[in-house]
């Protein structure tokens, strides 16, 4: 199988996150350039869970 071209340049964010960097360390914690909150907030209102979905109808 051949191997995945790299793409060049940065992808298209949302403009919420414009800037966003998230990294994991070599002990495994999750290094972040946006307070957690906030991206869980963002995440909040802008995806929709699947598991959450049936129990908002009721």
């Amino acid at each position: 199988m051949p191997k995945k071209m790299k793409k060049d340049g940065d992808p298209e964010v949302h403009e919420d996150l414009k800037g966003f960097d998230i990294k994991i360390n070599t002990f495994g914690e999750i290094k972040s350039n946006i307070v957690i909150d906030k991206l869980n907030t963002f995440l909040n209102d802008n995806v929709d869970d699947k598991k959450l979905r049936d129990s908002e109808e009721e």
